[in-house]
């Protein structure tokens, strides 16, 4: 099967593209109004982009009945965000906070979030959340609908203790991080505990026989 991608309609490219382009991280992603209320939200069209600079990129597909969801508006205003990841332990709360709440209210609130203060940009992270990135708005790409693709300079990382193996070497126990990732649509994650390695092509090898 193929598909013309500029011409079938926008529900159908979202539902193809967000069941096979996967696994996708989560972007628990924090932001303060110019009220200083917190707004979480987490999304799934996201990643790293590099490390020099240490790029984050988000896409935030446009809201249905506002000009532009809480998150775009918050980062536009002040310039700032902080992307917390999730794990499995957090995937409940994350989902709570999915929900579209008043401007005025907190999603922090609801979901029972105690909130650890920023080192770097002034934006609070959740505490529970053992990896956190603190950024600082890049650029902002608008596309021809309402979504926008929001590019962050990460300022400063915050690693849990627990998951350092050696933190001089940056080594990560990737055995106690168990993060979690959205599978498609409909509410669909998977976990990341199993998992398997590949040791990289040496072109020196000879081939095999």
């Amino acid at each position: 099967m193929q598909y013309d991608l500029t011409s079938l309609e926008a529900r159908k490219r979202y539902k193809l593209l967000s069941s096979l382009v996967v696994p996708r991280p989560i972007a628990w992603v924090s932001t303060l109004s110019p009220e200083g209320i917190v707004n979480l939200a987490p999304y799934s069209f996201f990643n790293v982009m590099g490390h020099d600079p240490a790029i984050v990129a988000l896409g935030i597909l446009e809201h249905p009945e506002k000009p532009l969801k809480d998150t775009v508006r918050n980062i536009m205003e002040t310039e700032r965000f902080t992307v917390n990841l999730v794990t499995e332990a957090l995937a409940t709360q994350m989902n709570q906070t999915a929900t579209d709440l008043p401007y005025a209210e907190s999603e922090a609130d609801i979901a029972a979030l105690a909130m650890a203060p920023a080192t770097a940009n002034g934006v609070p992270g959740i505490a529970q959340s053992p990896v956190r990135l603190e950024c600082q708005l890049m650029q902002t790409i608008s596309t021809r609908t309402r979504q926008k693709i929001v590019l962050g300079d990460i300022l400063a990382l915050h690693v849990e203790d627990a998951l350092m193996l050696d933190s001089e070497a940056a080594r990560i126990d990737l055995e106690a991080f168990l993060p979690i990732a959205r599978m498609g649509g409909a509410g669909l994650y998977c976990r990341t505990a199993d998992r398997f390695s590949l040791a990289r092509p040496d072109r020196n090898t000879q081939p095999l026989d």
